[in-house]
């Protein structure tokens, strides 16, 4: 067990529970309520990183704490007047008594406010992840890893299922995944705190499997069949006029941001985090990376984090 003590303090006092009152039960002016986030989810998905990010904040971290000793952390942070906000990892590396968090949470959680974010990644990401730095899988060197990472995904399913937030890791790097967790649990996150991922691509490449929502932009003029445009992308200022002059052009943009920005604050009002929305079209190097820029222009002007990925679009 690897404690790692924050230097932010705050010092608030729980609210009263069951009509009594205790040591810690009035709540002070300017103080703040205790917090408690427990961080899960799959091997290679980010944990170190997450629970890093959250010592930033000044959340009071521990990291692979028994399970069992949950009740007594929690009950600790609730008492104590210097630690407030507190974080720690739980995961696949306690064995069989993991199987335990669910009943232990739902205790925990009448005692102290208490987030789950749950981690994870494609297969794919994870074999590369574990093969990049040449770790074992917790469960064991017996089997090969994918094996191992298909097992360990049976075991969290129920400790999934009771996750406030998921967070699929495959779409960050280390610096963005810290960020975005920054953003979600700073004090005073921003209600537009979603990260919002505007895709371009190619048909002929697929669909990509991330996306939430995906719009087709063929019914469009092809700036392909156009020869000075046949080698630009629609990153170029000819490109993309060419593209906007047409009205269909302004007219679905105008709707489809429009749409967006009414979908979003519902979106977080679920608890999503992120939101993946594809512009397709037939090879993704006119019309889609376009389309893409310019909606993510209007969601970054309406508040929003947006990021830009032109998949299919030559580099």
């Amino acid at each position: 067990m690897t404690p790692r003590k924050s230097s932010g303090r705050t010092t608030r006092k729980s609210p009263e529970r069951g009509g009594k009152k205790s040591s810690h039960s009035a709540v002070r002016k300017g103080q703040q309520s205790p917090e408690l986030v427990i961080i899960t989810g799959m091997s290679g998905s980010g944990k170190a990183s997450v629970l890093k990010a959250f010592e930033d904040l000044g959340f009071y971290c521990v990291d692979n704490l028994p399970v069992e000793l949950i009740p007594r952390f929690a009950e600790l942070a609730v008492q104590s007047r210097e630690i407030r906000r507190t974080a720690l990892v739980v995961d696949v590396r306690e064995g069989s008594k993991l199987d335990k968090l669910p009943g232990i949470l739902h205790s925990v959680r009448r005692m102290i406010p208490t987030k789950v974010v749950f981690l994870e990644a494609s297969d794919a990401i994870l074999l590369r992840r574990f093969s990049e730095t040449r770790r074992p899988h917790p469960l064991g060197t017996d089997a090969p890893v994918k094996t191992s990472l298909q097992a360990e995904r049976r075991h969290l399913g129920p400790i999934r299922a009771l996750a406030d937030f998921v967070i699929d890791t495959s779409k960050f790097n280390v610096h963005e995944l810290r960020a975005h967790v920054t953003e979600r649990f700073q004090e005073r996150a921003s209600e537009k705190s979603i990260l919002v991922s505007c895709v371009s691509f190619g048909f002929r490449q697929g669909v990509p499997e991330d996306a939430d929502l995906v719009f087709d932009v063929r019914f469009l003029p092809n700036p392909h069949f156009v020869p000075e445009f046949r080698p630009l992308t629609g990153r170029h200022p000819r490109v993309a006029k060419y593209i906007r002059s047409f009205p269909q052009t302004q007219e679905f943009i105008k709707r489809i941001s429009d749409l967006l920005v009414y979908l979003l604050p519902h979106y977080i009002h679920e608890g999503k985090s992120y939101l993946t929305i594809g512009f397709g079209c037939t090879g993704g190097q006119h019309r889609s990376v376009m389309i893409a820029e310019d909606v993510g222009k209007h969601l970054r002007r309406a508040g929003y984090r947006v990021k830009v990925v032109h998949r299919d679009s030559p580099k």
